[in-house]
């Protein structure tokens, strides 16, 4: 996920001068998704207002695989083994970058 530091809660409150950083900032982490976890390719999404469970502006990069179950916009969530896993996965993510 990917979220700017400051509060903005929807994409069209998103001031023209932060669009270039935020999106650049969603491109690296896409990338590093792609490059940490061998990823075929990833799927980027944001909620504005509606489904937006968060009111603050944020980017969700889930890691595509080929035939991997997505269907329109419903990635299969697969939950963690436990907390270390979680940890290695972010640590594979945070290398690439």
């Amino acid at each position: 996920m990917v979220a700017p530091r400051i509060h903005i809660e929807t994409l069209g409150d998103l001031s023209h001068e932060l669009l270039e950083p935020y999106f650049a900032a969603v491109q690296t982490v896409a990338r590093a998704v792609e490059r940490g976890l061998e990823a075929d390719g990833t799927f980027v999404a944001i909620n504005n207002k509606v489904s937006q469970s968060v009111p603050h502006l944020h980017a969700h990069v889930v890691p595509r695989r080929r035939k991997d179950g997505l269907r329109g916009f419903f990635w299969p969530r697969q939950k963690y083994r436990d907390d270390e896993h979680m940890g290695e996965v972010a640590g594979q993510i945070r290398a690439a970058l």
